[in-house]
């Protein structure tokens, strides 16, 4: 893999940490959600009429993968309602690319190397470690369980505490890699990945307004009202992210790519280190050893 490809793909995995942090720190992540997705779409729509139209063939991708993302953004929804992001997005972003790469040659007719296949390993053990050291040892982020609830910091994270945290995780995984073959087609097929990227934030955020509208009408005028700056900067960072492992997956294997992009859960770690002021633990610094192991050999792989 060549290193223009691996830049944008660290840059796509800073972009995408960044924004899911947003969303992990609003009072309400589903309609933190709907914000960003709704921001994306609202660049997208500005930018659009200047970008060629995908080549029929996407189209039938991209109809499927609206419909996923829908799902995606429940299922992250309800994760972090129901446990810390240190805990649901490794496992959401780290049982996703294992799953791209077992997949990717049946379906997509790609073979990795062997010295690929171990970089996958490497970066998912990784951010499984991250995950099972935060289960083990780490106290309950004290907005992880909403202003009602009597969980305070110091209450001990057990396995049920979390098992609704780890099942809707787990469950979004797979929307993840599911989304991420149809997309790695579709972006293909398109042959412009930016408009395949911008189209698809359009749809997605007109399903989830109108969903929201319905239902949370007054409740979301006000958290929009409240949280809009929420909405630029997270639909640039989700809009961006996106494109740009869309772009790279027209240039490299879809697993690899997969692989590679979460790296976010590195980014994710320094955001929580030097801004949330989050501490950790040695076997976390061991975790992050792994991700960046698993990176280099994707680089020269």
């Amino acid at each position: 893999m060549s290193g223009a490809v691996v830049a944008v793909i660290l840059l796509a995995a800073l972009l995408h940490a960044g924004w899911n942090a947003l969303v992990k720190a609003g009072k309400d992540a589903f309609l933190t959600s709907v914000l960003v997705a709704s921001g994306a779409a609202l660049i997208s729509l500005a930018a659009l009429p200047w970008l060629p139209a995908p080549e029929p063939a996407s189209w039938p991708m991209l109809c499927a993968t609206v419909v996923l993302h829908y799902f995606y953004y429940g299922l992250m929804s309800a994760a972090y309602r129901h446990g810390d992001m240190s805990l649901a997005y490794p496992l959401m972003r780290g049982s996703a690319p294992l799953l791209v790469a077992i997949a990717s040659a049946p379906l997509l007719g790609e073979h990795l190397s062997t010295l690929q296949y171990a970089a996958v390993a490497c970066i998912s053990a990784g951010i499984f470690s991250m995950a099972l050291a935060h289960g083990r040892r780490e106290p309950a982020a004290a907005g992880a369980s909403g202003p009602s609830s009597p969980a305070s910091p110091a209450t001990p994270v057990t396995a049920p505490r979390h098992g609704r945290a780890v099942a809707y995780a787990l469950l979004n995984a797979g929307i993840i890699a599911c989304y991420t073959l149809v997309d790695g087609v579709g972006a293909r097929r398109s042959e412009a990945p930016v408009a395949y990227t911008m189209w698809l934030f359009v749809f997605t955020a007109a399903g989830l307004l109108a969903w929201t509208l319905l239902r949370r009408r007054i409740e979301f005028r006000a958290y929009a009202a409240a949280h809009w700056r929420v909405a630029a900067l997270g639909g640039a960072g989700t809009l961006g992210a996106y494109a740009l492992s869309l772009w790279a997956m027209t240039q490299a294997p879809v697993a690899a790519v997969a692989a590679l992009r979460e790296t976010a859960i590195l980014f994710a770690a320094a955001i929580a280190v030097f801004f949330l002021r989050e501490k950790i633990s040695p076997r976390r610094y061991a975790a992050i050893a792994l991700i960046a192991s698993g990176a280099a050999l994707m680089r020269y792989a």
